[in-house]
């Protein structure tokens, strides 16, 4: 054979085992198949871990990388990740919606009407966004909200407000108490937990503009309605109904040792509660002038936008959308940390009754705003509240939250 033939014969070789190694490499690249990465934290690990390997299970071919991370650190991290290890979907709290669709790093989530209809409304705009159309950037899982909580053995479940405020003060002076119902603020201030009481005066935080998007513009901390029945806080302050030194502690430690029927807090105690050996029932505080609605915290899942650079995509919207809006996923979901599920069907499968009991109290509640401008909220309304209630020396109500509604105005600017 002539030295040409031989490098030809050679070459033909070559090139056959690149091609062979080649189509070994598109083989195992196709066996493997597409990950889809998840965010979660620990408490719902397993849970999603579970939820995740049965998706995958029904699309051949495709594996899961759940990825344990501080649930506080999640929003954050999302926008500095590195994008070869970024996570595809992750498990979020609706008031971060705003920071994320406004940065572009989460991507819209698109419903059938079928499964919206699963859902109360306000769950869905817990996580909506927009400043002109509003999109729809997460699926919630979980509802997270407070109640109040009665001592049934020592005073009865009151209809009203009227009664509620009667057998507080009836029990108040029973045990020569300076608070008639434990519900926490202290130095640090709590516009949360003081909520219900705000939302039932007539207050509301920030009213939504034609296209129905929360308007930070319009700030209800002192709108004429609640300026009306301020004079209510007055009152309460005076008769001592409620006090603004409590905080988490000493109030959960006045209705654990009986020197207050009624507490005021949310499912993160509903441990101690099981515990403390008390007769209990918890519903939403009655209305005062309006419903006394509380705050509602909406856990949900997002998209990211990696998932499509990542080429799962479409796999990451199936998962979010079709697979986590389940009864079943979500039920999952929320015993994992002992949250109401946001889906109704699935709510109607809780059966540990404290749980559910809490789940009914939040009806009809208001998400946290989901918009940037909350942050100047907080630290105003609270103080608000820990000045007009904080006993003798107290600030007159309207005029301690006309302040704070100015210097939210300035804030937000």
């Amino acid at each position: 054979m002539s030295s040409r033939k031989r490098i030809g014969a050679l070459l033909v070789v070559v090139v056959a085992g690149f091609l062979a190694a080649l189509a070994g490499s598109i083989h195992s690249a196709r066996a493997a198949g597409p990950t889809l990465t998840i965010w979660v934290d620990q408490n719902r690990k397993d849970a999603v871990t579970q939820l995740a390997n049965q998706w995958a299970a029904k699309n051949a071919g495709v594996t899961v990388n759940v990825v344990v991370q501080d649930f506080g650190s999640i929003r954050d991290k999302v926008g500095t990740v590195d994008a070869s290890t970024a996570p595809d979907v992750i498990l979020a709290a609706h008031d971060w919606t705003g920071q994320l669709a406004a940065n572009g790093l989460v991507e819209p989530i698109y419903l059938s009407a079928a499964v919206k209809k699963q859902f109360p409304a306000y769950t869905l705009n817990a996580f909506s966004y927009g400043l002109a159309v509003k999109k729809l950037y997460g699926v919630p899982t979980q509802i997270e909200n407070i109640g109040l909580v009665v001592n049934t053995s020592l005073v009865k479940v009151p209809k009203t407000f009227a009664q509620l405020e009667q057998e507080a003060l009836a029990y108040k002076k029973k045990v020569h108490a300076s608070f008639g119902i434990a519900v926490q603020q202290g130095s640090g201030y709590d516009a949360y937990h003081m909520y219900p009481f705000f939302s039932g005066l007539g207050g509301y935080v920030f009213g939504t503009n034609s296209a129905g998007n929360l308007d930070p513009s319009n700030i209800g901390v002192a709108n004429k309605a609640f300026l009306k029945n301020s004079n209510l806080i007055d009152k309460w302050n005076k008769e001592g109904l409620i006090n603004s030194a409590l905080t988490y502690s000493t109030a959960q430690d006045a209705f654990l040792k009986k020197r207050a029927a009624f507490y005021i807090t949310g499912p993160w105690a509903s441990q101690v509660l099981e515990q403390s050996g008390i007769k209990f029932k918890i519903i939403q505080v009655p209305k005062i002038v309006d419903a006394s609605v509380p705050f509602l915290g909406v856990q949900g899942a997002m998209v990211t936008k990696y998932a499509e650079g990542h080429g799962v995509g479409g796999l990451a919207e199936d998962f979010v959308s079709n697979y986590l809006t389940t009864p079943a996923a979500q039920l999952a979901l929320a015993l994992a940390n002992g949250r109401y599920p946001a889906n109704t069907v699935a709510g109607k499968q809780v059966h540990d009754p404290v749980l559910a009991q809490f789940g009914q109290a939040g009806a009809g509640g208001v998400p946290m705003p989901n918009i940037p401008q909350m942050a100047s909220v907080w630290q105003d309304l609270g103080a608000a509240w820990f000045k007009a209630t904080k006993g003798a020396g107290a600030q007159p109500a309207k005029s301690a939250f006309v302040t704070a509604a100015r210097s939210i105005a300035d804030k937000i600017g």
